[in-house]
């Protein structure tokens, strides 16, 4: 089986606990507003490649993970290519690695519970509190999302929530506490992140000739961040 790849990343700090070989896959079904990675969404981009050889990549930084390194899918959406991923966490997991999975939640639950059988930890980016703002700023679904949340609970999959913080848009302590109040319903969760926007993809939309949607809204402050860092830190 072949799966399209869009990068990798070899010594990866961000994407799970320790150092991680992140896979970054391509295709992607939304169009966030903030998305840094634009060039992930076409489903006919990136390069095909075997599990058997991505697996091969990772092994040769094995000796870096440590005791809680390993790997990680990101994207684009993982779990828009399940059967792959899956296929490539299978393997991951009969080598001994710690493995990881970033995703949004969108994909069909079947799909996603084959990855979940060989996953350790789940980080997902819920995006946004109400149906109105997935569509919005996403093109998304947050029932979709939650379905997916609670299926990570009731396989006893690790969860970390990570949520992005956009000036004008979700930054208020009305939003942080709406997060806050839904993460907490997943007994699995271990961890709550704010993540503030920011605007590094600039240069690869400008490549890809596709407007910034949010290119007039300033970055995250992290001083008034601060306050919505104190409510979702009461997640447990």
């Amino acid at each position: 089986m072949q799966g399209r790849i869009n990068a990798f990343q070899t010594l990866g700090t961000l994407e799970g606990p320790g150092i991680r070989f992140v896979v970054f896959f391509q295709g992607c079904p939304l169009r966030c507003a903030y998305c840094h990675n634009p060039e992930t969404w076409d489903m006919s981009g990136g390069t095909l490649y075997t599990s058997k050889e991505i697996l091969e990549k990772a092994l040769r930084y094995k000796s870096y993970f440590g005791e809680n390194g390993g790997i990680t899918l990101s994207g684009g959406e993982p779990l828009l290519q399940s059967a792959f991923a899956a296929e490539l966490l299978r393997g991951a997991k009969a080598a001994g690695l710690h493995t990881a999975i970033c995703t949004a939640g969108t994909s069909d639950l079947e799909g996603a519970q084959a990855v979940l059988e060989y996953t350790d930890l789940v980080i997902a980016d819920l995006k946004f509190t109400t149906e109105e703002e997935y569509r919005q700023y996403c093109r998304g679904n947050l029932k979709r999302v939650l379905n997916f949340l609670h299926l990570t609970r009731q396989m006893g999959i690790p969860l970390w929530i990570r949520q992005v913080i956009v000036p004008t848009i979700n930054d208020t302590p009305a939003s942080a506490a709406a997060l806050q109040k839904m993460a907490i319903q997943f007994s699995n969760l271990e961890r709550l992140e704010l993540l503030p926007f920011r605007k590094l993809c600039l240069e690869k939309y400008d490549a890809l000739n596709i407007p910034f949607p949010l290119q007039a809204i300033p970055e995250a402050d992290q001083a008034a961040m601060q306050p919505l860092w104190d409510i979702v830190n009461n997640c447990k």
